[in-house]
């Protein structure tokens, strides 16, 4: 039987981040096409998310030694309920005006929270699990992410366009304490005693030590994780800012086919991680460059789409379709990345590392999103100038890889 339904703690994790993720997903959908609208600029747009992002970012260090030296669920707990208690406020503050204000403030004070919540979720994960049931278990945990992302665009699209923004806020609110509940119910070993040693001292020697461990005794995975910033810079600019610019602005069309858009893409992210599931014991770290560069090939369509004159509902089939297969390699590529990090690592630093794992990735996501927003208002009547080089750098990004990643196996 698989582990998931035979393990308490795994069950209320997973019930909780689907909870979690139902509302923090539709509250970020709402808030995107709420600016969006008003701004009606890729730039802007790409402002508001990368500026919210930064406190993330520069927190996850600290949040991956708070998972390793604090207790992990009443850290969860604690982060829920303060992030269900900042969505209520800005549902009552929102009609009282300054809008933009608000929502950039409730951003930033969810990425704040963020940056604590992801590397405690993600290091209770091999406290539950281990060897090949642990990649089965990243791999529920990502299609749980998957699913919310399937789910919450059209639920989203529905609501704003039904009720308007504030009663989004209010039912995420609710979502976020519905989890913050459940996670009291965990039941996960006591942190390991600290004596004699201040708060300085502490961050100092965690630091040094996930450091040490990166540059020192796993180089490869360092590498790995500067890879993976590579990459996102790019598909971050062209998934995030992009994707709702181009349907939104470019083609003109609704947020109903925005919010189908986004469901179809959150169907193929379930089944990229699905594919790890269905594959684990089997992956080997060469399929991640394969990944790379699969990605980059299914960007050429889109590209193509809008040189070619197929009309907005053609452009609009070949953009869903060709960001689908891109979310797909993009969850595998991170479902199984993560696992194979995980094996890794020992458990006395798998937060902090895990929260390493988190700012890497993270890091040059603002960037790129600020230089596609910039680019995709530059060239928002030829967009094929944005897509199509994209595409064509990450396809070779994904073949000089080869190699990094048979060394890294052996």
């Amino acid at each position: 039987m698989k582990p998931m339904w035979n393990n308490r703690n795994l069950r209320l994790l997973v019930l909780g981040q689907a909870s979690s993720l139902v509302g923090n997903y539709t509250l970020k959908f709402a808030l995107s096409m709420y600016i969006l609208e008003v701004t009606g600029s890729a730039a802007l747009f790409a402002t508001f998310l990368s500026v919210a992002m930064v406190p993330t970012i520069v927190l996850s260090p600290f949040g991956g030694i708070l998972a390793d030296r604090g207790d992990r669920r009443r850290i969860m707990v604690t982060l829920d309920a303060c992030a269900g208690l900042a969505v209520l406020l800005a549902a009552l503050t929102l009609p009282l005006g300054h809008a933009l204000g608000v929502i950039g403030a409730l951003l930033v004070v969810l990425s704040v929270l963020g940056a604590f919540e992801s590397p405690t979720v993600q290091a209770c994960v091999p406290q539950m699990l281990e060897g090949e049931n642990l990649v089965w278990g990243n791999a529920v945990v990502a299609q749980v992410q998957a699913v919310a992302s399937l789910a919450t665009p059209f639920l989203g699209s529905v609501l704003y366009a039904a009720v308007g923004l504030v009663p989004v806020l209010w039912g995420a609110a609710g979502c976020f304490l519905v989890t913050a509940l459940l996670e009291c119910f965990l039941q996960l070993p006591p942190p390991a005693p600290v004596e004699g040693l201040g708060v300085r001292e502490v961050l100092k020697q965690d630091l040094a030590a996930s450091g040490r461990f990166l540059w020192r005794e796993e180089p490869g995975m360092l590498k790995l994780l500067l890879l993976a910033a590579l990459v996102s810079f790019f598909l971050a600019g062209i998934l995030v800012v992009g994707f709702p610019f181009l349907v939104r602005t470019v083609l003109g069309l609704s947020a109903t086919h925005y919010g189908g858009a986004e469901s179809a893409l959150g169907v193929a992210a379930v089944l990229g991680s699905l594919w790890v599931g269905l594959l684990a014991g089997r992956l080997r770290p060469v399929h991640l460059g394969r990944a790379i560069g699969a990605v980059g090939l299914c960007l050429l369509p889109v590209g193509l789409a809008f040189l070619l004159p197929l009309g907005t509902l053609g452009r609009y089939g070949v953009l869903v379709a060709g960001f689908c297969l891109c979310q797909f390699g993009c969850s595998f590529f991170s479902t199984y990345a993560i696992a194979a990090i995980q094996e890794r690592t020992p458990a006395s630093l798998m937060g902090k590392v895990m929260s390493c794992v988190y700012t890497l990735s993270l890091c040059a996501q603002p960037l790129g999103q600020l230089v596609y927003g910039a680019l995709f208002d530059r060239f928002a009547g030829q967009v094929f100038w944005v897509l199509l080089p994209t595409a064509l750098v990450v396809c070779a990004v994904g073949l000089a890889t080869r190699g990094f990643f048979q060394r890294w196996e052996g």
